[in-house]
């Protein structure tokens, strides 16, 4: 499929297993399955506003494994934003993102501009926390990034997480919500359509 200019790419970053996958799929599908997959790469795309008019929202999943830097390289460089996903039950996991962020920075250059989210995924599994909350602030402040900690399986802060994203992005206006503001016209020739939802 053709590269569009007014696709909004977004990578999702993180150690294998940490449920980069599931947080994706829940958001895109609303799905969760209990067995893990390893991901080489996976692109799934999702109909957004981008102002004021619709794009697509174009999510590249990665690989938890690290033998593929190229592609690595190569995601970084046409990515928009980028999610840096950890599992609260793994401090490793936490570690393996340290380089990666370097090479955003490295590849990206400033990065002030650009919507980076450090996400702790698992929190429901709070009985197994190896990362306190306060310690994944700390890392986001030290980055200039977003933080917030999600839950793949019982739904918890997905969708606010993608929203959040979009909305660090400042060099447009990005949402995942399409309706927005419509035209009188717009409004007189949905109520003689009928209803109709996008989703």
């Amino acid at each position: 499929m053709p590269e569009q200019s007014n696709d909004y790419r977004v990578v999702v970053f993180g150690a294998g297993g940490v449920g980069k996958s599931s947080l994706v799929l829940r958001f895109v599908k609303g799905t969760f399955r209990e067995s893990y997959i390893p991901t080489i790469e996976d692109t799934y795309r999702q109909v957004i506003s981008c102002d004021k008019s619709i794009c697509t929202l174009q999510i590249t999943d990665t690989t938890g494994s690290h033998q593929f830097p190229a592609m690595q390289r190569l995601s970084i460089s046409k990515g928009h934003a980028f999610i840096l996903v950890y599992s609260i039950t793994s401090r490793q996991s936490l570690e393996e993102l340290k380089p990666i962020y370097e090479q955003i920075c490295q590849i990206k250059g400033d990065i002030e501009s650009i919507p980076i989210m450090l996400v702790g995924n698992k929190n429901d599994e709070n009985q197994n926390r190896e990362v306190d909350s306060s310690e994944g602030e700390a890392m986001a402040k030290k980055w200039k990034c977003a933080f917030m900690e999600t839950s793949a399986k019982m739904n918890h802060n997905v969708k606010e997480l993608f929203q959040e994203l979009l909305n660090l992005e400042k060099r447009r206006t990005v949402s995942l919500q399409i309706d927005g503001k419509k035209s009188k016209q717009q409004k007189r020739k949905e109520k003689l359509k009928g209803k109709c939802v996008v989703m």
